[in-house]
């Protein structure tokens, strides 16, 4: 089973990468962004028997940083949890 993590840093937190991206888009002859939000995507293949607790135990303890990032676990082609706190 196919599945989605988005992770993205929560509001208030500093994004250098986003500032980055909209300097180079205002570069690039882009007008009206106003601001850009940089996040990541980890796709997992999961065996049948991995479990939405399992899943979001791997966020919590690697693949988020749960101080300054949110994470959004989505199984392929649909919408699942959220770990927004």
């Amino acid at each position: 089973m196919k599945t989605r993590i988005f992770v993205t840093l929560k509001e208030g937190v500093l994004d250098p990468q986003g500032k980055a991206i909209r300097h180079a888009l205002e570069g690039l002859g882009f007008a009206g962004v106003n601001d850009v939000r940089a996040g990541k995507l980890i796709e997992l293949d999961l065996a049948p028997d991995v479990g939405e607790a399992q899943v979001e135990e791997m966020c919590r303890k690697l693949l988020a940083n749960t101080v300054i990032e949110n994470y959004r676990i989505e199984p392929a082609g649909g919408s699942g949890g959220d770990g927004s706190a």
